[in-house]
C-alpha cells in the first residue's frame, strides 16, 4: 500500500510545472486573505463602484476567500489529496476507466472559468486506488490558475506516481469562458486536450479502447 501525499515543500517540485514564486508559502492562507481584500477593494473603486452600499462593501472579503480557500484552494499544499492504494487482490488487469468528471478551473489568462468534464484511465500495475481519489486529484489541480494542457499533465503524472504505472490517460473536453463570453464569443466551441501515457501511447487498440469508453471518436497519435 502506498500513500500519495508529498511533503510541503515538495508539493510544486519535480513534474508539477505550476508556474510559483520560492517564497509562494511564506504567507498564511489568512494573511492572503487579508492582502487579497485591500486590493480587490481598490479594483472596485477604479471601476467606479460605491463601496458603501450595502450589496458591494462586504465583496471584497468575499472574494478573497473565495479565491484563497475555494477556487483556487489547489494552491494551499495542506490541500493535497491523502491517496491511499490498495493491493489488486483479485488481479483486473483491464483498464479502469473514471468518466465526466467535472472540471471546474479558472484560465490563468484572463481569470475566467474552465468548466468541462475530464475522462481518466489506468491499467493496474498491482495497485488500485479508490474512485472518488480520481475525481479529487482532478479537482485539486482543477483549482488553481490553470492552462488545459498543463491540467491534464498533472493529472496524469499524479496518478502514476500514486500507482506505481506508466499506464495512464486523461482526457479533457472543457469550454473556456474567455473564449465564450469575451474576445470573438464563441459560445460553441470546446477545447479538448488529452496525456496518454505508456501503453495508451504505445498501442493503438488499447488507445482506441480508452476513446471508445469515453464516447470521443478523435484520432490520438
Amino acid at each position: 500500500m502506498s500513500n500519495f501525499m508529498d511533503n510541503d515543500d515538495d508539493v510544486f517540485t519535480g513534474k508539477d510545472h505550476t508556474p510559483l514564486r520560492n517564497d509562494a508559502f511564506e504567507k498564511s492562507p489568512e494573511e492572503k486573505i487579508k492582502i487579497i481584500e485591500e486590493k480587490f477593494a481598490d479594483i472596485m473603486h477604479t471601476l467606479g463602484m460605491d463601496m458603501t452600499d450595502d450589496s458591494l462593501k462586504d465583496s471584497p472579503k468575499r472574494v478573497a476567500k473565495m479565491y484563497v480557500n475555494e477556487i483556487f484552494g489547489g494552491l494551499l499544499p495542506e490541500n493535497k489529496p491523502r491517496i491511499s492504494t490498495f493491493s489488486n487482490k483479485y488481479k483486473y488487469r483491464q483498464m479502469l476507466v473514471e468518466k465526466d468528471i467535472t472540471v471546474y478551473s479558472f484560465c490563468e489568462h484572463h481569470f475566467l472559468p474552465i468548466i468541462g468534464k475530464a475522462h481518466v484511465a489506468y491499467i493496474s500495475n498491482g495497485e488500485v486506488i479508490g474512485l472518488s481519489k480520481i475525481n479529487r486529484i482532478v479537482d485539486y489541480y482543477a483549482k488553481r490558475p490553470q492552462v488545459q494542457e498543463r491540467l491534464t499533465m498533472q493529472i496524469v503524472d499524479a496518478l502514476k506516481e500514486a500507482l506505481g504505472t506508466k499506464d495512464v490517460a486523461c482526457i479533457i473536453d472543457a469550454k473556456h469562458l474567455c473564449v465564450n463570453c469575451r474576445g470573438i464569443k464563441d459560445t460553441a466551441s470546446s477545447t479538448i486536450t488529452a496525456e496518454l501515457s505508456g501503453i495508451f501511447r504505445t498501442n493503438p487498440i488499447t488507445r482506441q479502447e480508452f476513446l471508445h469508453y469515453v464516447g470521443s471518436h478523435a484520432k490520438l497519435d
